[in-house]
């Protein structure tokens, strides 16, 4: 579940980007992380743990020290028992201005940290304003309920996807991940038929969700997030359907929303960029 927020604090930005981010050229997002994050003063702390390749933490720690940060550090949790570091711990807990957390495989990240002190510092850390977010596996983790894996296809199907407890920065949104590229409807369809009190959010590649603390998302990047809203659904057929058979979902409003586009997470109101209201 979600870190309280205490009095007088407001939570952080939850960041969420689906794979492939511009980092050289004009890396938008993650200069925009920064900027959520402190700007100049920012403290970025890099978790690697999706990845299997060595140089992920230190190719990021380049990237965010290019863009003007404060200070940045990769702590390279590779074993649960790294959970238990306690000079990194400090800097989630007392340092930290934001955490990103790279690409890889979400079920690295969720064996490895899930249930840890890792993991409740930074729940902790969103709570109290600091900013979190990730790329692809990344991105998927942060949510309550996480898309662990599944198959391509726009039809929903039983069978299609298997979910997994994330991190629980926040329980409103269901996650998906290079979605356009890879054909994720289907899957984000699926997942919603288990759980349609959350939002689904379907993130093209070099594409973001920076969901404020009043849990409004802010689309920015290249591509556009796919919103897939279940809170007026009235029928599935989830509970009755086979293995690979299609499931039948009736009442399910869609958005498509570029960059600029909002979406208020409590009103279920989607707003067109700028724009588009010319």
């Amino acid at each position: 579940m979600p870190a309280k927020v205490q009095d007088h604090h407001s939570r952080g930005f939850i960041v969420p980007v689906g794979g492939a981010e511009e980092k050289e050229s004009n890396p938008i997002i993650l200069r925009r992380f920064v900027d959520v994050s402190g700007g100049a003063q920012a403290r970025i702390a890099v978790i690697p743990t999706a990845s299997r390749l060595e140089d992920t933490g230190t190719r990021y720690e380049g990237i965010f020290g290019e863009l003007g940060v404060a200070s940045v550090r990769s702590l390279d949790f590779k074993r649960r028992e790294d959970s238990t570091n306690a000079e990194w711990l400090a800097f989630l807990r007392d340092e930290a201005t934001g955490i990103f957390l790279t690409g890889g495989n979400q079920l690295r990240i969720s064996t490895i940290l899930g249930g840890t002190d890792v993991a409740r510092a930074i729940r902790s850390a969103n709570a109290r304003g600091v900013t979190v977010g990730g790329t692809s596996a990344g991105a998927a983790i942060l949510s309550e309920h996480m898309i662990a894996f599944g198959k391509s296809g726009s039809t929903p199907r039983a069978g299609m996807v298997s979910l997994a407890p994330g991190f629980g920065l926040t329980n409103r949104v269901v996650i998906d991940q290079h979605f356009r590229q890879r054909d994720r409807i289907g899957r984000l369809l699926s997942a919603l038929a288990f759980n349609p009190f959350a939002v689904g959010v379907g993130l093209d590649e070099d594409t973001a969700a920076f969901i404020d603390g009043d849990d409004v998302i802010e689309v920015v990047g290249s591509g556009s997030i796919t919103i897939l809203d279940a809170s007026m659904l009235e029928h599935s057929s989830m509970g009755s359907v086979r293995d690979g058979e299609s499931i039948c979902m009736t009442g399910i409003k869609l958005h498509v929303l570029p960059g600029g586009g909002k979406f208020d997470l409590h009103s279920r109101v989607a707003e067109p960029p700028p724009g588009c209201l010319d």
